[in-house]
């Protein structure tokens, strides 16, 4: 599995705009995620897994590993 996810990823995963990802991340709404401020610039990290976790209540599947 990735170690991280786009904004543009999770948004259309969610079906909600990139925007409302961003403010979400830097007010500490989503668990799968956080927003780091660095001078005037916003850093955003998402963990694939716990993002998957949130949106379906458990863990993507990946074809390409066995459990």
């Amino acid at each position: 599995m990735k170690k991280k996810m786009s904004i543009k990823e999770a948004s259309s995963l969610m079906g909600k705009s990139p925007q409302f990802i961003r403010v979400g991340l830097q007010r500490g709404v989503f668990p799968f995620g956080t927003a780091v401020k660095l001078s005037s610039r916003w850093s955003y990290h998402i963990s694939p897994e716990l993002f998957f976790e949130y949106l379906n209540g458990k863990k993507e599947e990946s074809n390409n590993e066995e459990n």
